[in-house]
């Protein structure tokens, strides 16, 4: 498992924090996500041999937002 950070700009409310969380926990190979829509920032834990986290970062930009940094660690 890997864990992706990801930095998103363009989220204002609550709502952006649902359409984004819905949208990356529908992806195949993703556990978990956490929106912190006041920090700009998405977690998601993934199974990164069904996805990556730059196609996380795809699925976030054709939402509308801005992705303007992934970082990637390895999760135990």
């Amino acid at each position: 498992m890997k864990k992706a950070i990801l930095r998103v700009g363009g989220m204002t409310c609550p709502s952006c924090l649902t359409t984004i969380q819905t949208a990356l926990t529908k992806t195949e190979g993703v556990e978990k996500v956490t929106v912190l829509f006041n920090a700009g920032k998405v977690k998601a834990l993934f199974d990164d041999a069904k996805t990556s986290a730059q196609n996380l970062a795809d699925i976030v930009s054709e939402l509308g937002y801005s992705v303007d940094k992934v970082t990637t660690k390895e999760q135990q």
